[in-house]
């Protein structure tokens, strides 16, 4: 990754940019359909490249690079994994990894499916989804400066919830 960022350090490079049916706000260094391209200007001599570049935070979960402005270089969903498949009942454990931790007047906003969950506080990292119906699910968090507006989006991450069935007691939970 720092090969990558020093790479792009003393030239210009194409960031994507946008906002999906959610309102959410998504960069990527991938063309998107209806995308608009942002030019990203070279570094003057002695300044920081960080702020010109976007980092790729690494883990589970992690779908899009992390947007400047909020200054998160990890803002991903670990838990559930991607694809993970539940069983009747099961509760789901829901985890966010935010490096650095949270800072203050920043309040994180949950969705699934796309609909916010509000039964959550705006400084949760942390909790569990109890009695999903059968289903495709997709869950990803939003932080948001409260003074400026400016926020960072998490990718989704999809996973599943299988039921037993009373018709065939063979697909019954392993």
């Amino acid at each position: 990754m720092l090969a990558t960022l020093a790479a792009f350090a003393g030239q210009a490079a194409v960031i994507y940019k946008w906002t999906d049916s959610g309102g959410l706000v998504h960069y990527s260094d991938q063309p998107v359909p209806g995308a608009e391209k942002i030019f990203t200007a070279s570094s003057p001599a002695g300044a920081s490249s960080a702020s010109h570049a976007i980092a790729q935070p690494q883990g589970p979960g992690v779908q899009k690079p992390a947007e400047p402005g909020l200054g998160y270089s990890i803002l991903a969903v670990t838990a559930p994994s991607p694809d993970q498949t539940f069983f009747g009942d099961e509760v789901i454990g829901v985890a966010l990894a935010i490096e650095p931790g949270l800072k203050p007047n920043h309040f994180i906003t949950w969705h699934l499916n796309g609909k916010q969950l509000d039964d959550h506080g705006p400084t949760t990292t942390q909790f569990a989804l109890q009695s999903l119906d059968r289903g495709a699910y997709a869950i990803a968090a939003t932080v948001t400066d409260q003074q400026t507006g400016e926020s960072q989006s998490t990718g989704s991450v999809n996973f599943f919830v299988r039921q037993p069935s009373a018709l065939a007691p063979l697909h019954q939970k392993p």
